[in-house]
């Protein structure tokens, strides 16, 4: 039987693992957190994700699963790890670059080397002229490919089984061997391409994305000069057959749509405009909810002669999980932290219980505000009685 090893075994690479191992297939686990590997060796999971938890511990109590700091040899080499972007926004893949050294050592003929992991168009083709400048030996002989995640947070486990897959080789047998290995765990149609158009499928799915939720926050700054309700205006906009306006929120955030387009605009700034200006809008959007809870500070300050109690509810990127990378709700926060008294804020975020920045107040701790700002729309939000709500997302 085939075993696979992951490299990264973060918000993707774990879910990955676990179902990988789930349909009997010996899985090792890679990360540089010794916590993490522990945690997972006991059946533990350090993330937040519907269904995950149980299936890593049955994996992990079959001797299916396992984790360790560092990769062993194997026929199946996954790499999961993240893909920032650099302080210019251009992105940064030594994540890939390091992880592919740790294994070069290990690769043996017919062996199958998998990045996951969003990268920049042609990464896949650096990493097989990496691979060959250290093991000539293995030119031609191992498969080298690109398959993207393409899953929403909160709904992992499902979407990896039944989502579509796009799967692009180096070479024709690349793609074969890959989509051979996917074949035993997603369910979901596996639509075969070469590295390069795959790695540009991910980027344009998110920068898309993007494009559309900029339109629906610039409609929500119009809205909000005209006087108009934008959730109203959009819900009626969208009576239209043909029209499907997403809702605005308070910026974009996540590992994907707030970094993806990046990729695209720091290799093609003359040929991105849509895309690098969809960013501008978005990241602005943030910077104008500061100023509308400052306004609105500023009008219960001069209406009752005193500064107002109030609650910064949700810090996670969307709704409803605990992840808090790329989160404009967390740069809110941030903003309204430097300049507003700690002791008149609350930070409210269901899915997390302590922030090393933030102090993490319970929910019923609502009551005692004066003010509540909605930054995500986590359904613990939803039917609570606020004294003076103020909204940046569509509950």
């Amino acid at each position: 039987m085939k075993s696979v090893v992951t490299i990264g075994l973060g918000y993707i690479g774990l879910p990955t693992s676990a179902l990988i191992a789930s349909n009997g297939i010996p899985v090792f686990g890679v990360d540089i957190n010794q916590n993490v590997v522990d945690t997972i060796n006991r059946g533990e999971i350090h993330i937040v994700e519907p269904e995950l938890d149980g299936v890593v511990k049955t994996a992990v109590e079959k001797g299916l699963l396992k984790a360790g700091i560092k990769a062993i040899e194997s026929d199946v080499y996954l790499i999961v790890v993240p893909t920032p972007f650099k302080g210019n926004h251009e992105p940064d893949i030594s994540y890939v670059e390091a992880a592919t050294e740790g294994i070069i050592p290990l690769l043996k003929k017919n062996d199958l080397y998998i990045i996951e992991s969003t990268s920049p168009i042609g990464s896949t083709e650096k990493m097989k002229d990496l691979i060959h400048s250290k093991r000539p030996d293995l030119k031609g002989k191992i498969s080298i490919a690109y398959c993207p995640e393409r899953v929403l947070p909160g709904n992992v486990m499902y979407e990896l089984v039944h989502n579509d897959r796009v799967i692009g080789g180096i070479d024709k047998e690349s793609t074969q061997a890959a989509i051979k290995f996917y074949k035993q765990f997603v369910k979901g149609k596996l639509h075969g391409t070469n590295a390069r158009t795959a790695e540009m499928c991910k980027l344009t799915e998110n920068a898309s994305r993007d494009v559309q939720i900029a339109f629906a926050n610039e409609l929500s700054l119009i809205c909000d000069k005209a006087n108009i309700n934008p959730w109203e205006l959009i819900e009626l906009a969208n009576k239209h057959p043909r029209v499907n306006i997403l809702q605005p929120g308070c910026g974009v955030g996540g590992h994907c749509i707030a970094v993806d387009p990046y990729f695209l605009t720091s290799h093609f700034p003359l040929e991105s405009k849509i895309i690098g200006t969809a960013r501008e809008i978005n990241n602005y959007k943030a910077f104008w909810c500061v100023e509308k809870i400052q306004s609105e500070i500023l009008k219960f300050e001069l209406e009752h002669s005193r500064k107002p109690i109030i609650a910064i509810c949700g810090l996670a990127f969307k709704p409803n999980i605990d992840d808090l990378r790329e989160s404009p709700a967390v740069y809110i926060a941030q903003k309204i932290k430097s300049i507003y008294p700690d002791n008149l804020i609350y930070f409210i975020e269901p899915n997390i219980s302590t922030h090393n920045r933030f102090e993490i107040r319970k929910i019923e701790s609502i009551t005692k505000t004066d003010i509540q700002f909605i930054l995500v729309g986590h359904k613990e939000f939803q039917g609570l009685e606020m004294s003076n709500p103020y909204s940046f997302v569509n509950l």
